[in-house]
């Protein structure tokens, strides 16, 4: 509309407010004095302003409410002239004299209201009277909102079951059908709304007509709030005069609009008994309407209903609710052939959702859903539309929130078939959800046939579907969906050897080619639950052939070290080695003496090769030192060579204290407290001896270039070590050589040049303390500390 259109619509409006108002005016006063004659004469005046065809909709609204709060007292007034012994009959009669025809019948239908709560006249009469009337005017505008206000009026004055105004028998059909009919007319000049006025103005008409909607929709509603319509009379008389309507009138907005009001207003057991005529209806709308948002509506209709009690499915039952919707989808999806994949996928979730609540124990008819959705999609490829992907996201997370066991999915053969229509980024979402579903309802996934048929369906998650992705990629997401999936292969579980060994093999063949950024989440989780195996085979019958129970352990270490040899392309030398040097205690724990030093010896060549980071390399050999002194399944000769490459490693390390710590912990590979063949205190000895001169060494190093002794939290380390294997009994230690290893210290800290360190005072502090300590228990072991002088 234009600026000047809209400001003489102001002025129209305008205008009609100030008429209203005036003739409101000497309307009260004739009311106020008890002149009949004149409050009619002025009410017709008020009304005239009513026949106005120059306001839009809304504003002749605002117009239309004020006449209405007006009509509300002059309804008063003739209640009031009434109990005065005013006859209803003669004032009925009397407002049939107005002049224009719009009045008259807003002023019929007012006294019409008062004329059936007197009750001198059944209500059925009077209101077909009204209703007839009122086809008088043929202006769309006006005669809707007359009919309007009719229906306002008379909502509560209508002939139903347990009503004041009840009549005969036949009482209720009289009252069905007033609303009907007054139903029908309204919608006709509803219609005829889109059809009046240049095509060009068809967009403003058509929001225009939306406004006014509701005005026809009440009929439907004071329709549903009739007792006395029961099943019978919904299905043989109100659904089809209804429907009839509703399809003859050929109006894409009127069908789209009424379709929602008829599953809004009515029961829900009352769309179920009359399922088949309402879808029957749906193919004989306008292609335009949108019919899958009404059978949506329907569909979630239904779905609460039967999500409300247990006690109405077998009336879903009765009748065969599941075929006649999915057999409504399907005439509707192939004759809109043109149908966005959106619009065809949110018609199935509806139907999914609804068959989940009304037939959960049905997985035939779930994967029937999927299936038909397969079908759809063929030929498509990967599905670009964003809302569509967002739907079948949505359609896949239904049975998991439903049934919350991923078995149920994984039985579904369809479920894969339209995954794999998801583009990569949605794809990786919807295996996210498969995940967290796992973790959250805590599922046991036992068979590898489940493993295999999860982790195709998981790929998104453990490798790359598609380079691009790499230029949106989010470290912090990244890392929680990879450890999503390291928790999930921890939860992989079978009681039965064999068949963990299955999954084991199965869950390997999709990790491996997971790539780099992958690889160190995904293999430890698999390396520690093969290696949860292996603990639980050492745990079972030890009177089984040894052949028996060794074969699956080795098969296992075999595939353990593939899997390890895999991280070689990330690469990330300090967990393998942690992972080899894990599996070799394993196959320590399993007398496998072969298999336990080809781990070590793949750790030492990740350390010698690999490792270059001098910080990297002190862990490291912490590590191998730690784990070699726990093994005792070497003989001499392969022992012996471990040992010495762990020396020979401990001695070459960048930084001199770094070196000493490391040799006088190498001291620990030549006793073991219960391995008597491991009890060697010449080495002992030989290690500490090595590493007090590799800690005097870098003293003089640091008086060189600082000017200071430096520390000597290192002798003081090297005293604990000496005073552990004394108690241990370690012959070659004598009280002499820790007596003048205490002196040498002492000595030290009372130099002018030591720097001072209140880490190396207190750590001397707490050992003198100790051994005064040992002192003080008496005995053997107080015999033994007594002639150390600390």
């Amino acid at each position: 509309m234009t600026p000047n259109g809209v400001e003489d619509e102001e002025k129209f409006l305008a205008s009609g407010i100030a008429g209203i108002q005036q003739n409101a005016f000497h309307m009260h006063r004739a009311l106020d004095s008890n002149n009949l004659k004149d409050a009619l004469k002025y009410s017709a005046q008020m009304l005239s302003e009513l026949r106005t065809s120059r306001l839009s909709p809304h504003k002749y609204y605002e117009l239309y409410m004020r006449a209405f709060d007006e009509l509300r007292k002059l309804e008063m007034f003739f209640k009031e002239e009434t109990k005065r012994g005013c006859s209803i009959v003669e004032l009925y009669e009397l407002v049939q004299h107005a002049g224009n025809i719009l009045p008259r019948l807003y002023l019929l239908c007012t006294v019409g209201s008062v004329y059936i709560k007197s009750k001198e006249a059944p209500a059925k009469d009077i209101l077909k009277d009204l209703v007839e009337m009122c086809r008088g005017i043929q202006h769309p505008l006006r005669g809707l909102f007359l009919r309007s206000y009719l229906s306002q009026v008379s909502k509560d004055k209508l002939p139903d079951i347990g009503s004041e105004y009840e009549g005969d028998a036949d009482t209720i059909v009289d009252a069905v059908e007033f609303v009907l009919q007054n139903f029908t007319e309204m919608n006709k000049l509803w219609v005829r709304m889109q059809h009046q006025g240049p095509a060009q103005e068809k967009k403003k008409r058509e929001k225009e007509r939306s406004e006014l909607r509701d005005l026809v929709g009440k009929n439907l509603h004071v329709l549903g709030q009739i007792e006395g319509i029961d099943l019978e009379m919904y299905k043989e008389t109100v659904l089809p005069r209804i429907l009839e309507q509703v399809v003859n009138c050929k109006d894409e907005i009127a069908q789209g609009y009424l379709m929602d009001c008829i599953i809004q207003v009515f029961p829900d057991e009352y769309h179920l008994q009359t399922l088949e005529t309402l879808l029957g209806a749906c193919p004989q709308l306008q292609p335009s309407v949108d019919i899958k948002m009404v059978l949506a509506r329907l569909m979630e209709r239904l779905s609460n209903y039967a999500a409300l009690s247990t006690d109405v499915l077998p009336e879903f039952f009765q009748v065969e609710a599941f075929a006649k919707l999915n057999s409504a989808i399907g005439k509707v999806i192939e004759a809109q052939e043109d149908m966005p994949i959106a619009g065809v996928v949110t018609l199935y979730s509806s139907l999914l959702t609804f068959t989940l609540h009304v037939h959960p124990d049905r997985l035939d008819y779930v994967d029937q859903i999927l299936g038909a959705c397969v079908k759809k999609f063929s030929g498509k490829g990967k599905l670009k539309d964003s809302i569509a992907t967002k739907q079948i996201v949505a359609l896949l997370s239904a049975p998991l929130e439903k049934y919350k066991d991923i078995d149920t999915a994984l039985k579904l053969s369809n479920y894969p078939h339209v995954m794999e229509h998801l583009d990569d980024a949605t794809s990786k979402e919807m295996a996210n959800v498969l995940v967290q579903t796992i973790l959250k309802n805590k599922t046991c996934i036992s068979t590898d046939e489940k493993v295999e048929a999860l982790f195709e369906l998981m790929k998104g998650l453990i490798r790359d579907l598609d380079e691009n992705l790499h230029d949106e990629f989010d470290e912090e997401d990244f890392k929680e969906e990879q450890n999503s999936v390291s928790r999930l292969i921890q939860m992989l579980h079978n009681d039965d050897p064999e068949e963990m060994l299955k999954i084991i093999c199965t869950v390997k063949k999709h990790i491996v080619t997971g790539g780099p950024k992958r690889l160190p989440f995904t293999v430890p989780p698999l390396i520690f639950n093969s290696l949860k195996l292996v603990r639980r085979l050492q745990n079972q019958d030890e009177n089984a052939p040894e052949e028996e129970t060794s074969a699956i352990p080795k098969k296992i270490f075999q595939i353990l070290n593939q899997i390890i040899e895999s991280l070689s392309s990330v690469p990330v030398p300090e967990l393998a080695l942690r992972l080899y040097l894990e599996c070799a205690e394993a196959a320590n724990d399993s007398d496998l003496e072969p298999v336990a030093y080809e781990f070590f010896t793949q750790a030492y060549i990740l350390y010698e090769e690999e490792i270059s980071d001098s910080k990297a390399q002190v862990t490291a050999i912490q590590l191998i030192i730690g784990t070699l002194q726990r093994m005792h399944i070497f003989g001499v000769e392969n022992r012996d060579t471990l040992t010495h490459k762990a020396t020979g490693y401990s001695a070459k390390l960048l930084k001199k204290p770094d070196q000493c710590k490391a040799v006088y912990s190498c001291s620990h590979l030549f006793w073991v407290d219960d391995q008597d063949s491991i009890k060697d205190g010449e080495r002992v000895l030989l290690c500490l001896k090595r590493a007090l001169r590799i800690a005097n060494a870098a003293q003089q190093m640091s008086n060189a270039t600082r000017g200071s002794s430096g520390s000597v939290l290192l002798f003081i380390e090297i005293l604990n070590k000496y005073l552990y294997f004394y108690e241990k009994g370690v012959t070659q230690i004598t009280v002499a050589s820790i007596q003048s290893l205490i002196e040498l210290i002492t000595t030290e800290m009372q130099s002018e040049n030591k720097t001072a360190d209140p880490a190396a005072d207190a750590l001397l502090a707490s050992t003198l303390r100790y051994i005064q300590f040992q002192k003080d228990k008496g005995g053997a072991v107080g015999e033994k500390y007594e002639s150390i002088k600390s």
